[in-house]
């Protein structure tokens, strides 16, 4: 009942995780294909009506049987608009079960998608997946039943007469072998035009999500040179696919039309010439070839939908494998915050780039390191290994003695707090981004904006806490979205808090603020790691790791790494590496610092 099964790629278990939904579905396709049965056997009625009337009522003049076939005809119209209607019914719920069965694992997918791969565009999921529910519960599944009727039409019409059933078994053929060339001409040409619909389209999205700057420069009509060619070559692609296409559909009905006309033209020789067929079976042998043509003749009609969503599928497919469903595995204790890297190595996403190279360090609960180094050093990259997002390409990251990527993320979650470089805050109301979109606890809120001194600043907004931001917080300043989301990673006191950057959009009171909360996170034993240049962060921190070109060049108490980049500040050949950890006008005050 499958399709697309051909270009399905089996995984080891034998189906695939997709395949495998398609097939739960079997016993309602089954039932489809029963209603389709009785459908196109109803649909032989017009026929049998019109061979009763040209040969029974009209040569016998007899209106009580004109009235009872004319009743019996009109009875099993009515018998078909019913099963027609049940089938359409059973159509739409496996489209809602396919729908309900799956959202929550699209909407997975979709995520690890942007996660792993550094995707931005989301929604090509969920519309490969309603492409294909679409064509599945749609016109395409109900010719794909209708088919397997095109021989026995056949067959009947050959009863009538088999000079006719030789005809219109050639007719078939000959719109069999359109449909195949159909399939030759058009698939490459429809899969390289949505493949260039959907690079135009990421291209247009991912720099539109820098409108700002594209409006303020003037940039708009250089991004549009660069998005321009890419249309282009979408829409030269489309219009050849259809110049195809619908070359091939008007040949097609040119053909079905040219049958269904000389087969009752060929019954009209056979019926002045010997009488071998009567009137009325010339006229049903016409009626039936068009039957058992109109579904080859829908298919080609639906061969692009066909090939946009077998892409669909083998798109899905290949997502769904790449990023398998999560397992939960042993709940286990709360971690209180003990972190051991242990030959770490990293490797971002969509790169063969190792940026960090087998380094290793511990962090104790209640630990507060400052990681520090030259830019592309991989301090994010490190954020990102300390907090799960990534998973190492080689070594370990464990928490609390257990690998951090094995942790239930939805149980773990609300024991880390995590601020990255960049700021991305959600589409949702100050509250629900506070208390990271689950049950709004009112005190811990607060008690999270008051300790990074954003209460008073959220109260003076037009709803105070349930102020609408808007997508990626519009209605803030850069500081205020730091400090919001600075609270959101501290919401609920959790034990581990990496912090990237945290104080890149503050000012004086932001600065403080920051100071402030990384006190209290002190005060509560939460494990720390803050990537800051800043003295004042630097002056407050039980250890500093240097990173420079992925490797751990210095790890150790605040006060001695302090004091072993002052002595190699001074020394010729460590005077690039000083400048480069820590800039210039703070370099003066590694003195101060040491000396505490």
């Amino acid at each position: 009942m499958n399709p697309f099964r051909r270009s399905n790629k089996v995984a080891a278990g034998g189906r695939t995780e997709l395949s495998s939904l398609l097939y739960s579905f079997k016993r309602d396709f089954y039932i489809v294909g029963v209603f389709s049965f009785i459908i196109n056997l109803i649909l032989l009625v017009p026929a049998i009506y019109m061979l009763l009337v040209y040969d029974n009522v009209l040569a016998s003049r007899n209106n009580i049987t004109l009235i009872v076939i004319t009743a019996i005809m009109i009875f099993m119209y009515v018998l078909m608009g019913f099963f027609e209607w049940v089938r359409s019914q059973l159509l739409i719920r496996i489209g809602n079960n396919m729908d309900r069965r799956m959202n929550s694992r699209l909407f997975q997918v979709a995520f690890e998608k942007c996660l792993k791969t550094g995707s931005t565009d989301a929604s090509s999921v969920f519309s490969d997946f309603t492409n294909l529910r679409q064509f599945i519960t749609g016109t395409g599944t109900i010719a794909f039943f209708d088919v397997p009727w095109v021989p026995i039409y056949v067959l009947v019409i050959g009863i009538i007469y088999w000079v006719l059933g030789v005809f219109a078994a050639f007719a078939a053929l000959v719109l069999f072998l359109m449909a195949f060339l159909n399939e030759f001409v058009s698939k490459k040409r429809i899969t390289a035009s949505n493949n260039a619909y959907h690079a135009a389209a990421s291209f247009a999205s991912l720099n539109f999500r820098n409108a700002d700057v594209i409006e303020s420069m003037g940039m708009l009509e250089n991004v549009k040179k660069h998005w321009h060619p890419k249309y282009q070559n979408f829409l030269g692609l489309q219009a050849s696919a259809s110049e195809k296409a619908s070359a091939i559909s008007g040949m097609t009905k040119f053909f079905r039309y040219l049958f269904q006309s000389l087969i009752l033209g060929l019954g009209a020789y056979y019926v002045i010439n010997g009488n071998i067929i009567t009137g009325g079976a010339m006229v049903a042998a016409s009626i039936l070839v068009g039957r058992a043509l109109s579904p080859v003749d829908l298919a080609i009609g639906g061969w692009k939908g066909f090939v946009s969503s077998r892409d669909a599928y083998n798109r899905l497919n290949q997502l769904f494998t790449a990023f398998p469903e999560r397992q939960s595995g042993m709940p286990l204790p709360p971690p209180e915050g003990n972190i051991a890297a242990v030959n770490l190595a990293a490797v971002p996403p969509n790169t063969n780039l190792q940026v960090l190279k087998g380094i290793s360090f511990e962090a104790q609960k209640g630990d507060m390191v400052a990681i520090i180094g030259p830019s592309a050093s991989g301090k994010s990259t490190l954020s990102r290994m300390l907090t799960g997002v990534w998973t190492p390409a080689a070594g370990s990251v464990k928490l609390d003695g257990a690998e951090i990527s094995s942790w239930d993320k939805n149980a773990l979650g609300g024991y880390i707090g995590y601020l990255p470089q960049d700021i991305e805050l959600l589409n949702g109301t100050v509250a629900e981004n506070i208390s990271r979109f689950g049950d709004i606890d009112s005190e811990k809120v607060i008690e999270a904006a008051k300790t990074v001194d954003i209460h008073e600043m959220i109260l003076s907004l037009p709803n105070g806490y349930d102020t609408y931001i808007g997508e990626g917080g519009l209605v803030l300043s850069g500081g205020q979205k730091q400090r919001l989301a600075l609270a959101r990673a501290i919401y609920g006191n959790p034990k581990l808090v990496v912090l990237d950057e945290p104080d890149s959009n503050l000012d004086d009171i932001g600065g403080q603020a920051l100071l402030n909360t990384l006190k209290k996170l002190k005060e509560n034993q939460a494990t720390v790691f803050v990537i800051s240049h800043r003295t004042h962060i630097l002056s407050v921190v039980d250890k500093i790791m240097l990173l420079a070109f992925g490797v751990i060049k210095i790890f150790g108490p605040g006060k001695e790494v302090l004091a072993a980049l002052l002595a190699a500040q001074v020394k010729a050949d460590g005077m690039a590496a000083v400048q480069t950890a820590q800039p210039r006008e703070e370099a003066a005050d590694f003195k101060n610092l040491s000396s505490e």
